[in-house]
C-alpha cells in the first residue's frame, strides 16, 4: 500500500509538470481545469498517506508495548510453581521464569507482583539461576583484626563479668573495629564487620545504625556496670605499680546533653568540649580506667571523684599539677595501699621553705639532673626536686626573648633559679632516682595519649545524649586499652623501628583472606615485606628453611 501511494505521488506530480508546459504554449483553460484538479488529488493522497503512517506507527507502539502471547509450548515446560513465564529481548523469543510474590489491590481487583527471575527456559527444558546464597563477602580483611583478637580477647571475660556474652562480645566487636578502622562512624561498623575476619571469629553480631545508636545509649544507662568493670581493673593493680593521673579534652558540640560545655581551653577556640580523666599503669604501658565529666568542670573537683568512683585503693598515683593530692586527701588517708607522686608549684612557699632549690648531688643515672630530697611533715611527707640543666638554658633563652622590649633584671634573676626545676611531693620515702624516672615516665604517656587521639580519630564525641556518651566513651576506653597493646608488643617486637604504627596497620589491613568453595578462607599472595611483618608479629609462623644433609652431595651415576 505505501508503495502503490508513492507511485501515485510520483504520477501526479508528472503530470503537473505536464500541465504547466501546455499552460505555457497555449492560453487553453482546459490546461488549468486539470491543473487545479490534479492538485487537489495529489493533496487528498497526501494527507491519506499520513493518517495512515500515523495510525500505523501508533499500532506498532502498542504491539511492542503489549506482552506477546507465550507459545503453549514454552507454557507446557515444566517449572517451579507460583511462577510466570515473560518474554524478552528484541524479537521477544527468549523466555524468563519470574516468582509470584504476592499481588496489590489496584481498582477493586487483586494483581498479581512479580519477584526476581529465578530461571530461564532454553531448548524446552528449564534453567535455574545460580545466586548466590547470602550476600556474605568472600574477601575479607584478615590479619588487622586477628592481630588485635590475639592482644585482646581475654578482654571479653572482664566483660562477662559485668554483661551477659552477647552484649559482651558486641561491646567487644565495635572496641575492635574502632581500632582497625581510624574514624568510623557507628553507621559503617555493620558494614567493615562484615567485610573483615571478625564475622567469621564472632559471628551474628548486630551493628545496623539504629542497633549501634540504641545500644550505645543502653550501655550508658547502665553506667553502674562500667564503674563495676574500671573497679574491677583497678583491683588489679599492684602495690608497687605507678598510676599516671591525666586528663584530656574531647570535642562535643551537642545542646543535649550536660557534658557538653566550654572549658577553660576550649573558650579560646569557641567548641565545647567534655573532659575525659584516665589512669595509665606505668609498669603495664596502659590505661587501668577512665570517666567523663563536664568541660567546665575543674580538673580539682573530679581528681576525688575519679578516685572514688574507679575504686583506686593501692599503688602511686602520679599527677599532675591541676590533680593536687590534698583534693583526695580523705582516699590516701582510708587507704593505706594507696600513695601520691604530685607536682608543686615552683612558686610554693613549701618548696622555698625547704631551700629545695639549694641541690645536694646530681643523679649518676642521668647527666645534668641536679636533685634534693628533704623530709617535711614529721617524716609522713618527702619532698624531691630536679634541676635540668639542659631545659633550664632553653626556659632562659625564652624569657629573655619575650621580654626584649620590657626586660626587667630583677624579675629575672628571681626566676633564673627555678628555670628547668620541679618539685614533688610524695608520701614515700623513695630513692631520688626512682621519683625522677616515674614522674618523667609521665611525659612518654602523654606523648602517646596525643598520638592515640590523633591516629584513631578519638578527638571529638559522635554521639549527643548523655547516656551515648557515657556507653561510646566506654567502648573508646576499650579501644585505648587496645591500642596501647598493640604499641607495647609491636615496640617489644621492634617492629615500630621499621614502620610507624599507621603504615603497620595499614599493611596488615592489606592482607586479606579469600574463601574458595569448599577449601574454606586462604591467605592471599603477599608480597615479601608483608609476609615479614605478618611473621614479625606472630600472626604467621615463619617458614624454615629446608635443612641440607651434611656434606657433599653424591654424584649422580652414568
Amino acid at each position: 500500500y505505501d508503495s502503490l501511494i508513492f507511485n501515485v505521488f510520483v504520477l501526479l506530480t508528472a503530470l503537473e509538470a505536464a500541465f504547466r508546459a501546455i499552460k505555457g504554449f497555449s492560453d487553453a483553460s482546459f490546461a488549468d481545469i486539470l491543473l487545479l484538479r490534479c492538485r487537489q488529488i495529489q493533496q487528498n493522497i497526501w494527507l491519506k498517506w499520513l493518517l495512515y503512517s500515523l495510525f500505523y506507527g501508533i499500532i506498532g507502539l502498542y504491539k511492542e508495548a503489549l506482552p506477546m502471547p507465550i507459545p503453549k509450548e514454552i507454557l507446557a515446560v515444566e517449572r517451579p510453581s507460583n511462577t510466570v513465564v515473560q518474554a524478552y529481548g528484541k524479537n521477544k523469543d527468549r523466555y524468563a521464569v519470574k516468582q509470584r510474590i504476592g499481588c496489590r489491590r489496584v481498582g477493586g481487583r487483586n494483581v498479581p507482583v512479580n519477584g526476581p527471575t529465578i530461571g530461564h527456559i532454553v531448548d524446552g527444558a528449564y534453567v535455574p539461576m545460580k545466586r548466590l546464597t547470602s550476600d556474605a563477602a568472600d574477601l575479607k580483611d584478615w590479619a588487622n583484626v586477628v592481630y588485635c583478637d590475639s592482644l585482646f580477647m581475654d578482654i571479653i571475660d572482664e566483660l562477662c563479668l559485668q554483661y551477659d556474652r552477647a552484649d559482651a562480645i558486641r561491646i567487644y566487636v565495635i572496641s575492635v573495629l574502632r581500632v582497625c578502622y581510624p574514624g568510623i562512624r557507628d553507621r559503617e561498623l555493620k558494614d567493615r564487620y562484615e567485610e573483615s575476619f571478625l564475622s567469621e571469629s564472632y559471628p551474628g553480631v548486630a551493628l545496623s545504625r539504629n542497633t549501634v545508636s540504641e545500644f550505645l545509649e543502653r550501655l550508658g544507662k547502665n553506667v553502674s556496670r562500667i564503674v563495676s568493670f574500671m573497679r574491677k581493673r583497678a583491683e588489679s593493680v599492684s602495690m608497687d605499680h605507678h598510676l599516671i593521673v591525666d586528663g584530656t579534652l574531647k570535642s562535643d558540640e551537642s545542646s543535649v546533653n550536660s557534658l557538653s560545655d566550654f572549658s577553660r581551653k576550649a573558650r579560646t577556640k569557641g567548641s565545647r568540649d567534655i573532659s575525659v580523666i584516665y589512669a595509665f599503669d606505668l609498669e603495664k604501658k596502659e590505661p587501668v580506667c577512665s570517666q567523663c565529666y563536664p568541660g567546665n568542670m575543674l580538673d580539682v573537683t573530679a581528681y576525688f571523684d575519679f578516685v572514688e568512683k574507679c575504686g583506686i585503693k593501692k599503688g602511686i598515683i602520679v599527677a599532675d599539677k591541676g590533680f593536687p593530692s590534698s583534693s583526695a586527701a580523705k582516699s590516701f588517708q582510708e587507704n593505706p595501699q594507696l600513695h601520691y607522686l604530685n607536682p608543686v608549684k615552683r612558686n610554693s612557699k613549701l618548696a622555698e621553705r625547704h631551700s629545695m632549690y639549694e641541690y645536694e648531688g646530681v643523679l649518676k643515672a642521668h647527666d645534668g639532673i641536679l636533685y634534693k630530697k628533704s623530709s617535711v611533715e614529721g617524716g609522713r611527707k618527702f619532698l624531691y626536686s630536679f634541676r635540668d640543666q639542659r631545659r633550664a638554658a632553653k626556659e632562659e633563652a625564652d624569657f629573655i626573648r619575650h621580654s626584649a622590649e620590657d626586660y626587667d633584671d630583677a624579675r629575672f634573676k628571681e626566676k633564673q633559679a627555678r628555670f628547668g626545676t620541679v618539685v614533688l611531693e610524695c608520701d614515700l620515702d623513695m630513692e631520688s632516682s626512682e621519683i625522677y624516672e616515674a614522674y618523667s615516665k609521665r611525659w612518654e604517656i602523654e606523648t602517646v595519649m596525643r598520638y592515640y587521639k590523633q591516629a584513631c580519630e578519638f578527638d571529638e564525641t559522635r554521639v549527643h545524649s548523655d547516656y551515648s556518651v557515657y556507653g561510646s566513651e566506654f567502648v573508646s576506653f576499650l579501644s585505648s586499652l587496645l591500642t596501647y597493646r598493640i604499641l607495647n608488643d609491636s615496640e617489644k617486637r621492634k617492629v615500630l623501628e621499621e614502620y610507624s604504627y599507621g603504615q603497620m596497620m595499614e599493611r596488615l589491613r592489606g592482607a586479606k583472606k579469600i574463601k574458595i568453595d569448599k577449601e574454606g578462607f586462604r591467605l592471599i599472595r603477599v608480597n615479601p615485606s608483608t609476609e615479614k611483618l605478618l611473621s614479625d608479629l606472630g600472626i604467621v609462623e615463619k617458614e624454615q628453611p629446608a635443612k641440607r644433609k651434611r656434606g657433599r652431595p653424591r654424584k649422580n651415576s652414568i
